[in-house]
C-alpha cells in the first residue's frame, strides 16, 4: 500500500497531466528537458519533449543523503522523491506559483541527492535547522522546503533563518496545490 505523501503526489501529477491534455491537447511538454534521456519521454518535437510520469525503479530511499549528512530524513521527503520519475511541474499554492522538483531519470536521482546534500551542508554551516527543498519559486532566494524536524512545509529564504509555514504536512500541501501550465 502506498503512503499518503506518495498518493498525494501521484494525485497532483494526474491533475497536472490532465490539465495539459485538456488545455494543450497533449502530454506535459518541457523545453528544458529536451534531449535529456528519461523513461518519461513519450515524444519529442521541435525543441520540446513530451512526457508522462513513470514508476520509480530504484530503491525507495535517500540513504546517500542520510549517510553524507548523518541525519535521518523525514519519511515524507523520501516518499516525495521516490514515488515516480516525472518532469518538474508547476503549481499554485494560495497566490504563489512554484515548481515541484521531480526526478527525471535514474541519473537525475544522483544529481537531486547531491543537491539535497549541498542544501543540508549549507543549513548546517549557517547553524539553521535542517530543511529539504521540494520546490522552487520565481525568486532565486526562496524555496519551498520541508522542515526535517517538524515535517512542516515552509517557504524559506536561502542564507537566512527566515521561514513561513505553508502547511502542516507535505501530504496536505500536495493535496492543496492547483495545477497550472
Amino acid at each position: 500500500m502506498q503512503d499518503n505523501t506518495s498518493q498525494a503526489l501521484l494525485d497532483y501529477t494526474a491533475r497536472y497531466c490532465a490539465l495539459w491534455q485538456r488545455e494543450c491537447g497533449h502530454a506535459p511538454a518541457s523545453e528544458a528537458l529536451y534531449g535529456v534521456a528519461s523513461p518519461c519521454v513519450v515524444d519529442s518535437l521541435d525543441d520540446s519533449v513530451y512526457w508522462q510520469p513513470r514508476p520509480f525503479t530504484l530503491a525507495k530511499n535517500l540513504d546517500a543523503v542520510e549517510r553524507a549528512i548523518e541525519l535521518r530524513i523525514q519519511p515524507s521527503v523520501v516518499d516525495f522523491y521516490t514515488s515516480q520519475f516525472a518532469g518538474d511541474m508547476q503549481a499554485r499554492h494560495a497566490e504563489r506559483v512554484l515548481t515541484l522538483v521531480q526526478v527525471w531519470s535514474e541519473d537525475d536521482f544522483i544529481r537531486v541527492q547531491e543537491n539535497l546534500i549541498g542544501h543540508l551542508v549549507m543549513k548546517r554551516r549557517l547553524k539553521h535547522s535542517p530543511t529539504l527543498f521540494i520546490a522552487t519559486t520565481d525568486s532565486e532566494l526562496e524555496v519551498i522546503s520541508v522542515c526535517n524536524l517538524s515535517g512542516e512545509v515552509i517557504l524559506e529564504q536561502l542564507g537566512t533563518s527566515k521561514r513561513e509555514v505553508l502547511c502542516a504536512t507535505l501530504e496536505k500541501f500536495l493535496a492543496s496545490l492547483q495545477a497550472v501550465i
